[in-house]
């Protein structure tokens, strides 16, 4: 069995006695221990002095990480990954703010990563890397003489080729896509974005799953990212998730909660989501003082002013929906700008009769499925999510809404508070199937073991389903 080598922005070490921060994490670090090899990336530092990596072991894992000098901060991650991007890739070519300077050191930083790792490398191992900051991290390792299988897989959405044009320089970064043996997406909507921009802008012809490009064969892929679903049921009933959920509970009388919980961005619709229960309150009255819209949208990114603007825009329009309808005793809004530990988050899932999540885009978004799967399944709630989420192609026993449309969420939750609880039962047992068929757990064996597949010699030896995937 070959090694396994992923490489991603950041670098969760495990800690004793601490939970990993998320369910991604958990994958990462069960694919490790299943291969053994090595996790690289940034340890969440900046530092004035170029840095080599460190390593710490645990177990048959080694944890390579390093700081990043405040320009590759600045500019690598603040700058290009998240203010070039992530808006173009989240449709929202108004928040790009580019500077070649931002572009420059992108490729750098990405060039110091691949002269760190390869050091570490024997020249047997699978290599993984994950995500938008590390496009070119590919060629920058062929350049090395790595030749071992390099698989890439996006996080987040592909964008169509007209908005991936608006980003200069669009071609080079296309092009690092090509040094990949295997491209994982979320959806096969990500895919096809991207086969149809290689094809236009590069010249790439395409058969099957597989695009071609000079002496460039790569193989594409649908990958969606899932969840534990076991793990996440018995945290809804660990300890601190029953103490929050009877708390929830005691204050919550006779309302029934709508809950969100997300990243404060503005890819996840959050405006218009209070847009939605302002008309709600209008059009509806006999919900006042019968429900609660509790939204946790935890600080992100805060050294960038799109953000700060949307946080005080949040506050503002929260603040103005409660100054409408609130009453002694009721507000009908809790917005709460905080990070809460997953435990709790379960206990406010459980509690709700109505989960809303509708980014206007988002590669996968997990926060859905953990809704579904925190849930009571005699007595679950709804959920309310965006058609533009990736999420949405697996849950269907959600109903579907456009995050342009506040009226069409309104109707949504109206329908949602009024569902009977065997219809509920119905839709909850169906998205749960497909969660349990999708897990965090299949999406990580399945892109490793195409991985390791990608070679053309060792084809003939996958499994006929898995090879029929691969070839399309």
């Amino acid at each position: 069995m070959r090694d396994l080598v992923i490489v991603s922005n950041r670098v969760s070490v495990p800690q004793a006695g601490r939970q990993q921060a998320g369910g991604l994490a958990v994958a990462i670090n069960n694919a490790l221990a299943s291969h053994g090899g090595i996790w690289f990336g940034w340890n969440g530092e900046v530092s004035d002095a170029r840095e080599s990596a460190r390593c710490t072991q645990r177990g048959n894992v080694t944890y390579a990480t390093l700081p990043l000098q405040q320009r590759e901060h600045d500019e690598y991650y603040l700058g290009f990954s998240n203010e070039v991007l992530w808006p173009i890739f989240h449709l929202n070519l108004g928040a790009m703010n580019f500077h070649r300077r931002f572009a420059e050191t992108y490729y750098a930083t990405n060039e110091r990563f691949a002269s760190e790792i390869t050091p570490l490398l024997k020249g047997n191992e699978l290599i993984w890397v994950h995500d938008y900051h590390l496009i070119p991290l590919g060629n920058a390792l062929r350049r090395r003489d790595v030749d071992t299988p390099i698989g890439f897989f996006l996080h987040i959405p592909f964008p169509s080729a007209e908005l991936l044009r608006c980003i200069p320089g669009h071609k080079r970064l296309l092009m690092q896509f090509l040094d990949y043996d295997l491209l994982g997406f979320q959806t096969p909507r990500d895919q096809e974005s991207f086969r149809d921009a290689a094809t236009r802008i590069l010249g790439a012809t395409v058969k099957g799953n597989v695009l071609f490009h000079g002496d460039r064969r790569v193989r594409l892929g649908t990958y969606p990212v899932g969840v534990d679903v076991d793990t996440l049921q018995q945290e809804s009933q660990h300890s601190e998730t029953k103490r929050t959920l009877m708390n929830l509970r005691a204050s919550l009388g006779h309302c029934a909660l709508i809950a969100g919980a997300d990243r404060l961005d503005y890819s996840k619709g959050l405006s218009m989501r209070l847009g939605a229960i302002q008309e709600l309150l209008e059009h509806y009255p006999e919900y006042r003082r019968k429900v609660l819209y509790t939204q946790v949208a935890s600080p992100s990114r805060c050294a960038i002013n799109e953000y700060d603007e949307l946080r005080q825009k949040l506050e503002t329009q929260a603040g103005h929906i409660n100054g409408l309808y609130s009453d002694l005793g009721w507000a009908p809004v809790h917005y709460i700008n905080k990070t809460y530990p997953r435990a709790v988050l379960m206990g406010l899932f459980r509690a709700a009769r109505v989960g809303l999540v509708t980014p206007v885009r988002d590669g996968m978004n997990l926060v859905c499925k953990e809704f579904v799967a925190a849930q009571d399944p005699q007595d679950p709630g709804v959920l309310v999510l965006s058609e533009f989420a990736g999420a949405a192609q697996e849950l269907d026993g959600a109903l579907l809404v456009n995050p342009y449309d506040p009226h069409t969420i309104t109707q949504a939750l109206h329908q949602a508070l009024q569902m009977p609880q065997e219809e509920r039962r119905q839709r909850h047992a169906s998205m749960l199937k497909n969660l349990t068929h999708n897990s965090l757990t299949q999406w990580w064996q399945r892109f490793v073991e195409d991985l390791r597949y990608t070679l053309p010699h060792a084809l003939s030896t996958l499994p006929p389903a898995r090879r029929s995937i691969i070839n399309g």
